[in-house]
């Protein structure tokens, strides 16, 4: 099979470089890209959207002609707006004209993958609700394998009558009462000659995150003996409908936003999404704020991916207060993959090695001692071992020695048997490679870089991977994105953290395990890591909340999960909440969270108004007259958020006043008091500091004042409400920002 991007490379963790996602936008060569021009909530009454875009066409494109090549989708029927290929000047006159909210340039957005329910205490005994199957969940992704077991509808009962989708069926794609709904999008029209021109999926991340959120169980699921046991999703009796949105090349703003119109009309529950941009945009410049703008006041909850451009600060891209924002973080479990040498000493490193060499012992060689000189490669060249770099007749039939950790098609080029890097890269989090390899950390580097530099006919052996516990977990992975937000510093994000590290779960069989061109492997089930495994998750866990309490608005089932989840400490992750937001989802325990902080659309056009929206924006995002007035104009401290954080410049001290209600779901008489834990620096005052309820559904109001004195870092404290059954708990952070 001729060689094609690996499903790894999604994931855009350190092997990206940035000028891909620079040259993002995408167009003709007549200076035409596409744009996606918003223009807020559906009109009232019987107007035809599809005409009034084509008309707004023709008002700004020379000759008045507007054909399918011009404009690309008319959304309609759960928002309002287009994409079409227009020039900036084109643009521009748009932006101009009323009715539009914002006109901004389609992006190409990037894909952020058994025992991780098990590891959050989510078995399989779990108590499941009576309408678990009748909950849709909504996959934006790279399509679906449905031959998988885990998307066998065997026992599964009729379609529930709410929906109202549809199943773009081909010869080589059907759908089952499992998998209920599915569509592709794809308006450029350019296809891959490994991508299907249906449902299908041909990149394997989409099989993967489907089967985590909702798969069935498959027992005696592993990849090739490696984490083997029950695979299962968070809601194994639930529905899917797939969305396909992502190809060979990446995910377009245009086709995210024409998904999102689909899914909301179809009758989904919730949405999952682990796609997103290198950069942040502001909310309405951004499809996927926008379409989870639409979902929540639909009720349907959007559970994103946080990113995969950790640990670097104000690197979270999918923030919006209305969708659930999800970290990664680390299992019990991690892959360890043993180097031995000649001599007889033993080395760990990682990776996900499924090759077996038996303990045989093979030449051990440095790539920087085989440089390919014929191509004029030095041996400055050679010891990264980068394709072409390596002289075959060198190389071939032993194990080369790297000095960075690459995707090894240097090595399997050049004939290797196996091959071990060195960096200094995290090692929190494994890959499978072509070959047997392991990476290593500098110091076990450096020692075996002196033995077979130094050593008479040195050799070595590369093990099969073994899985070993990992006792630091749950600790937030390196390349998870952190906060602060950095569109709204006083909303804290991420919301949460769920597994993301090392995930077993179903896969697409049109391709093999890796990139490299020999390797014929093809698994029904994979191991990967990214926030893309973590958002399922939580789509899973969120599923599970709604099933029991179906009417629960989006921001109640958030809060739910949000509330209920496991602390976490900055031990292991010295940025804190900016890791893990309120800290690990506990998914059996956010069914019965106590108290919730709910919030409608209302509330969310209060923030915007207090965001500085103008009055025209608010109402075409409505399509209400509802106007910013003092009543309206509400601080972004008093949005009914169940975290609490506020900022200010590095060396200032701050106060804030923060303004919450809180619903009963827990015991209908019931008493709850406040608990308060702040370390030095950080004073929170609760006022009343009780609480008190007669009856389900009761609402009851408090104010937080919180201060702090903060030189250029942090501090975090928490407020819990407490009736002796339910602990209802929210993070506090208050913390020095240089964008303010």
């Amino acid at each position: 099979m001729a060689a094609r991007t690996s499903p790894l490379a999604w994931l855009s963790l350190v092997i990206f470089t940035l000028s891909m996602f620079m040259s993002c936008s995408h167009g003709s060569s007549d200076n035409r890209k596409v744009y996606i021009v918003y223009m807020g909530s559906l009109p009232k009454g019987k107007v035809s959207t599809t005409s009034l875009h084509t008309s707004m066409l023709h008002e700004v494109l020379p000759g008045n002609t507007v054909g399918s090549d011009v404009l690309l989708y008319s959304y309609h029927r759960s928002f309002n707006g287009f994409a079409a290929k227009l020039t900036k000047d084109e643009a521009a006159k748009l932006r101009g004209k009323d009715g539009v909210v914002s006109v901004f340039l389609s992006q190409r957005k990037q894909l952020h993958t058994s025992r991780s329910w098990d590891f959050m205490g989510f078995n399989r005994k779990v108590k499941r609700s009576v309408i678990e199957s009748d909950i849709i969940v909504g996959m934006l992704d790279t399509g679906i394998w449905p031959e998988s077991q885990s998307f066998n509808d065997t026992g599964f009962g009729p379609i529930p009558r709410k929906w109202r989708g549809t199943c773009q069926s081909s010869t080589n794609f059907t759908c089952n009462n499992k998998i209920i709904g599915a569509r592709y999008y794809r308006a450029n029209g350019d296809y891959s000659p490994y991508d299907y021109r249906s449902p299908r999926d041909s990149e394997g991340h989409g099989t993967h995150t489907s089967s985590t959120a909702a798969g069935g169980l498959v027992s005696k699921a592993s990849l090739y003996g490696l984490a083997k046991g029950t695979a299962r999703g968070g809601v194994p009796s639930a529905r899917i409908a797939v969305y396909k949105i992502c190809w060979y090349d990446g995910c377009y703003d245009e086709d995210i936003l024409a998904a999102f119109d689909d899914a909301i009309a179809d009758g989904v529950d919730i949405i999952s999404l682990s796609v997103g941009s290198i950069f942040w945009s502001d909310y309405f410049d951004d499809t996927i704020a926008i379409g989870a703008f639409h979902s929540m006041k639909n009720g349907i909850l959007t559970s994103n991916s946080a990113g995969n451009s950790g640990p670097s600060p104000s690197s979270i891209t999918n923030f919006s207060p209305w969708s659930l924002s999800v970290a990664a973080s680390t299992i019990d479990r991690k892959f360890v993959t043993k180097v031995k040498l000649g001599n007889g000493v033993t080395y760990e490193g990682t990776s996900i090695n499924t090759f077996d060499l038996k303990g045989k012992m093979y030449p051990f060689i440095a790539g920087a001692a085989a440089p390919n000189t014929s191509q004029g490669y030095t041996s400055e060249d050679s010891r990264y071992c980068g394709p072409g770099t390596l002289d075959e007749t060198l190389v071939k039939g032993k194990i080369v020695f790297c000095d960075y950790d690459s995707n090894a098609d240097g090595p399997v080029e050049a004939g290797a048997i196996g091959a071990v890097f060195q960096s200094g890269r995290h090692k929190d989090y494994a890959f499978a490679y072509g070959l047997p390899l392991s990476n290593l950390n500098l110091d076990d580097g450096r020692i075996v870089f002196d033995y077979v530099n130094t050593t008479e006919n040195p050799t070595a052996t590369i093990f099969k991977t073994n899985v070993e516990d990992n006792q630091f977990a749950p600790f937030v992975v390196s390349f998870s994105s952190r906060g602060p937000n950095p569109v709204t510093a006083d909303i804290l994000k991420p919301d949460l953290t769920a597994p993301g590290v090392d995930i077993l779960a179903a896969w697409s069989e049109a391709l093999p395990l890796t990139e490299t061109e020999e390797d014929t492997r093809v698994v029904s089930y994979n191991i990967i890591s990214g926030t893309s495994m973590s958002c399922p998750h939580a789509t899973g866990a969120a599923a599970y909340v709604k099933s029991f309490h179906p009417t629960w608005s989006p921001a109640a089932i958030k809060s739910a999960l949000m509330t209920t989840a496991f602390p976490m400490s900055s031990e292991n992750n010295i940025e804190a909440e900016f890791a893990y937001g309120a800290g690990h989802i506990n998914p059996a325990l956010a069914a019965r969270p106590g108290l919730i902080y709910d919030a409608g659309e209302i509330d969310y056009v209060k923030f915007l108004c207090g965001q500085g929206y103008s009055p025209k924006q608010i109402k075409l995002i409505t399509e209400s007259n509802t106007k910013c007035s003092e009543v309206m104009n509400e601080a972004v401290w008093d949005l009914n958020y169940p975290s609490f954080a506020l900022s200010t410049t590095p060396g200032d001290s701050v106060t804030r006043v923060f303004h919450r209600t809180v619903t009963n779901v827990g015991s209908p008489v019931s008493t709850y008091k406040a608990v308060v834990n702040a370390p030095p620096g950080l004073i929170i005052q609760v006022q009343p500091s009780v609480l008190s309820f007669k009856s389900l559904g009761q609402k009851q109001s408090f104010t937080v004042t919180i201060g702090a004195q903060l030189g250029n870092s942090m501090v975090s404290g928490s407020l819990i409400w407490d009736d002796g059954v339910h602990q209802v708990r929210s993070p506090v952070v208050a913390y020095a920002s240089l964008l303010e």
